[in-house]
């Protein structure tokens, strides 16, 4: 004799997971459908201003590492005011780090440019432009909130332009 409750079941699954496909492919389809329904120039134009802005960010990140790593005595005084002067030479080693951090974000980004297969760069683009924005939003919560709009906020608009 069949459980009532193990057979009831049974049949359910099935169901479910038919339903929840054709949701997926009904939320696939229309978003796929959206996306092809813009006009090839628009979709075109908005690729082109994703790309400077993740090469503008790649650049900054590059800014950053140059003056972390070599001339945090000089122009990191000038940029962290904030900091007592005393403080800027036996901190160099942490900015140094710090500095290559920001060079591998830059790199990451910078790499996306290489990238022949769309959806890869893109996948690759977003996870370094996700780190950027967490590490701009973290260092404007401990350090200043100019970091958020000179960091994160770029990031953040690369990030929607990316999904869009």
């Amino acid at each position: 004799m069949k459980d009532k409750n193990l057979s009831a079941t049974s049949e359910i699954l099935p169901v479910k997971k038919i339903l929840t496909l054709i949701i997926m492919s009904a939320g696939i389809r229309k978003t796929f459908m959206a996306i092809s329904a813009k006009p090839y120039k628009q979709r075109k134009n908005m690729e082109i201003a994703t790309k400077i802005l993740i090469g503008m960010i790649s650049l900054e990140h590059l800014y950053f590492m140059y003056f972390e790593m070599f001339a945090w005595e000089t122009i990191g005084k000038k940029t962290f005011k904030s900091l007592p002067e005393h403080l800027f030479k036996p901190t160099k080693g942490l900015a140094a780090n710090q500095g290559l951090y920001n060079g591998f974000l830059a790199a990451g980004l910078f790499w996306t440019f290489f990238i022949s297969d769309t959806t890869w760069s893109k996948n690759i683009a977003l996870f370094f432009l996700i780190c950027v924005a967490v590490a701009g939003i973290y260092g404007a919560m401990s350090a200043s909130k100019r970091i958020f709009f000179v960091q994160a906020l770029p990031a953040i608009i690369a990030i929607i332009c990316l999904v869009i």
